[in-house]
């Protein structure tokens, strides 16, 4: 992967990469900050603060942020996680600085007007209840909390109803003077446009941006304890979820976790989950493996949804696949092809500019460094069976495992 970076005076870092083909420019400012900095009294104000940039800044109304890229075909976005939050943009290269100065001015700018908090107090409040109204978001996120119990990673993105309506203007300002770390942010970049005509238009807006350093220390997570339980919801179907904490983003068995996980129930319609429950028996629709990795932690979970009757069954069968990987090596031949997979899934992906900018700018943040495909594929291709075993008998032994199960009242 051919790339630059550049430090700006006041800590902030571009990254571009260059692809000739491409007649469209994504950019977007990643931050270091995210749901898990989040004080008690604080909750969900990570994701309240994505909503309100887009609600007027110093020298912007709420319609002319909405309409500045809009109007030329492009379009404005923005994401919140348990550690980041980024805004981002994509339209014609030709629009390109149009974009990077409305990211900057409504990452940095943003005025959190008294009458936008309230109206969007109401938007937040039923995006919570479409999550809700949706098992396979609402277990996903009581998932987690079972695993995290009162840690921030536990806790909603969203926030709560009485924390979501409590906010106030000064809440965001606060929040934000707390957390906002320049050496911290990324602006990323994949254009047609050469370097240095990226880095002029980005240092243009960015110049002004002061240098500023926290205190801020996350509360790293100790202690899972493996547990158990069952729910009653107004659904049709039983959920289940099955998994456990899991490896950091630092941590060095992370790439062979992450094989096995795509080996187990990733994208493919050939993981060994897929075919066994739901090609072989088809108990399920739909049958997924995922790996979360945090700064200090990490979560792996088996997602599923089938009727009421069949429970017990694909739950027998999850166990099953997870015990065949604990105590049968992977022969010459499967690991081979577990590693092509997971390769031409990983090139596959670089294929997408949007996904490959944003990607680029969160792991310059985590690993203060980005891996080329060929760093990458050697990393893979140095992963042995016994490595595999070793992370499946880690992660997965029996006694590690916790269940979270919604049936149909």
């Amino acid at each position: 992967m051919d790339f630059d970076i550049h430090r700006f005076d006041n800590g902030i870092r571009l990254i571009h990469k260059q692809v000739k083909s491409t007649k469209i420019a994504h950019c977007g400012l990643i931050l270091n900050i995210g749901s898990r900095d989040e004080k008690a009294h604080q909750q969900g104000i990570a994701h309240f603060w994505e909503h309100m940039a887009f609600k007027g800044t110093e020298k912007r109304k709420a319609f002319h942020i909405l309409s500045r890229l809009d109007s030329v075909g492009g379009e404005l976005n923005a994401y919140t996680t348990k550690e980041k939050i980024c805004f981002y943009a994509s339209s014609m290269v030709e629009h390109f600085e149009k974009s990077a100065e409305l990211i900057t001015d409504i990452t940095f700018h943003s005025t959190f007007p008294q009458k936008e908090i309230i109206k969007e107090r109401g938007v937040i409040l039923e995006e919570m209840s479409m999550y809700q109204d949706d098992p396979a978001d609402a277990i996903t996120d009581e998932f987690d909390e079972q695993i995290f119990r009162d840690h921030q990673l536990g806790k909603n993105i969203l926030g709560n109803r009485e924390s979501v309506m409590g906010f106030q203007q000064e809440d965001f300002t606060t929040f934000i003077d707390e957390n906002l770390n320049t050496e911290e942010i990324i602006f990323s970049s994949v254009s047609n446009l050469p370097f240095h005509r990226v880095k002029r238009i980005v240092e243009k807006y960015l110049k002004d941006i002061p240098y500023k350093k926290t205190n801020r220390e996350r509360i790293p997570f100790k202690g899972y304890t493996p547990t158990v339980r069952e729910a009653y919801k107004n659904i049709t179907q039983a959920h289940c979820v099955i998994g456990a904490e899991a490896y950091s983003f630092h941590h060095t068995d992370r790439l062979p976790f992450f094989l096995l996980i795509n080996l187990l129930g990733g994208p493919g319609m050939n993981s060994r989950l897929n075919l066994q429950v739901r090609e072989k028996y088809g108990y399920v629709y739909d049958i997924m493996a995922n790996y979360v990795a945090f700064q200090d932690t990490g979560l792996f979970s088996i997602n599923f949804a089938t009727e009421t009757g069949t429970l017990q069954k694909c739950i027998k069968l999850v166990h099953k696949e997870l015990k065949k990987v604990r105590e049968q090596k992977l022969g010459p031949l499967q690991l081979h092809m577990a590693k092509q997979q997971l390769k031409g899934q990983i090139a596959m992906g670089e294929e997408g500019n949007l996904s490959l900018m944003l990607g680029m700018g969160k792991n310059l943040i985590d690993k203060q460094k980005l891996d080329t495909l060929e760093e990458v594929f050697a990393e893979l291709d140095a992963i042995t069976a016994d490595k595999i075993m070793d992370v499946a008998n880690h992660i997965m032994a029996p006694e590690r495992l916790s269940t979270l199960v919604y049936l149909p009242k």
